[in-house]
């Protein structure tokens, strides 16, 4: 085995190590849209998920069959037909969806059975158990039009699928319902996946889906100059909800990012919209710190929140102890007082846990991360991953393209989530004024 190799693969497997620890034992819903199966990409999918689970995730996979049932209905010369965003199931359309939806389970099943010698799934095991989990009551009649068949989720059988998930099975669950008569309910995948994600209060809600995620500016098309927000807290998606219009189609903007809302406001903390289009999107996303598509976060707005006057005090008191060690820069109230505004902070039951300030640099087109301090009663709950990830965001909303911080003896916690060492004479001119060669701190950037 060539020593590169070796030289990339182990300090990969450790990077790795620390999200398999923390996912053990926790419950995945995940939203896999019709189209990520029509396009081919259900075999690497379930090889994927087969080594999530094995990983000891807990998984229930929600499929999705719109166009397979609209394939269906052409066959036949039926005409598909959507309004408010739901398709309005007439007896044609909810006999294609009962087809569909048999072909797709079997398909899944198959996928998951496979064990061939030389492949992800050789040696798996991935028991697949499906049923009646779900009771649903039809949608209606909305604005004048009649949904017939289409329904909403009324309840879920949360217990039964504990009870699968427990004999270490993945649940399968197609979008019908069906109500106490035993009437047949055509539902979407996208609001059985929220339904089920919240009854369970699941860890994560993932849809592997068309979009790529959310664009920076979402009124552009996708660029390297619009990347995409891998972490969008939740008051930010709501406020980008509120000023698009209500979603009818699968690649608008909202249409995902309606149901990860949803799902955060209703106590799942993580809810993700990933592209099916990128080969192990899924993995990328879960093991890879900065993910591959929008991870949707339920951050209380008093925990992680930019920083008041009346906040100095406590960020005196937090960061007084690394000052006397020489970790930090000293800074006196005066200072911060006059900066303030500069800073995030975490806050948990009124008390600060850790802060960080942004210095911006519009000339060179980049940003100071300074004062970065995490009280060490909270160090390794990634609180210090928080406030990265808030400052990112707060410079890229202003336009900067990177980030540097100055640091003695943190380089390898900053090297790991992106920087990378540069000279000091890389610095802005007139941040390279107040550099300390006495001190001899190292510069660390990040593109953003």
């Amino acid at each position: 085995m060539s020593a590169v190799f070796n030289f990339t693969f182990v300090p990969w497997f450790r990077s790795v190590a620390p999200y398999i620890h923390k996912f053990r034992h926790q419950t995945f819903v995940i939203g896999l849209t019709g189209e990520a199966i029509a396009a081919g990409k259900l075999q690497a999918i379930a090889q994927d998920l087969a080594m999530i689970q094995a990983m000891g995730v807990k998984i229930v996979l929600v499929h999705g069959f719109r166009p397979q049932v609209n394939e269906q209905l052409a066959a036949k010369g039926h005409a598909e037909k959507y309004s408010h965003g739901i398709r309005v199931t007439d007896s044609v359309a909810l006999d294609c969806a009962q087809e569909a939806a048999g072909q797709l389970r079997y398909e899944i099943e198959a996928a998951f059975s496979q064990g061939l010698p030389n492949t992800p799934m050789a040696g798996s095991t991935v028991r697949v158990i499906s049923g009646n989990f779900l009771t649903a009551r039809p949608v209606g009649i909305v604005d004048g039009v009649d949904f017939q068949h289409s329904g909403l989720v009324r309840k879920v059988d949360v217990a039964g699928i504990r009870r699968s998930l427990d004999m270490d099975a993945l649940v399968l669950l197609s979008p019908f319902g069906f109500s106490p008569t035993g009437e047949a309910f055509n539902l979407t995948m996208e609001e059985v996946a929220t339904s089920v994600a919240i009854a369970l209060k699941a860890d994560k809600l993932v849809f592997v889906c068309e979009v790529s995620g959310i664009l920076m500016n979402p009124d552009e098309p996708e660029s390297d100059d619009n990347p995409i927000d891998t972490e969008l807290p939740l008051a930010q998606a709501r406020k980008m909800l509120a000023s698009v219009p209500p979603s009818q189609r699968p690649t608008d903007t909202a249409f995902y990012l309606q149901h990860c809302v949803k799902a955060c406001q209703n106590g799942v903390e993580r809810s993700h919209i990933i592209p099916f289009a990128v080969d192990g999107a899924l993995l990328l996303e879960i093991y890879v710190h900065d993910g591959i598509g929008t991870m949707v976060v339920d951050e209380k707005l008093e925990e992680l929140r930019e920083a008041t006057p009346d906040d100095v005090g406590g960020i005196l008191q937090l960061i007084e102890p690394f000052e006397k060690d020489g970790t930090l820069v000293k800074r006196d109230r005066t200072e911060i007082e006059r900066d303030i505004a500069n800073y995030t902070i975490i806050e948990h039951d009124g008390v600060i846990f850790g802060c960080a300030a942004l210095y911006p640099y519009p000339e060179g087109s980049t940003a100071e991360m300074a004062a970065v301090t995490v009280s060490p009663h909270s160090q390794g709950t990634g609180d210090g991953e928080k406030l990265l990830k808030r400052i990112e965001q707060r410079a890229r909303g202003m336009g900067l393209t990177s980030l540097f911080v100055l640091t003695t003896r943190t380089m390898h916690w900053f090297i790991k989530r992106g920087f990378q060492p540069v000279d000091p004479e890389w610095l802005p001119e007139a941040r390279k004024r107040k550099y300390n060669w006495d001190r001899r701190s190292q510069v660390l950037v990040k593109k953003l």
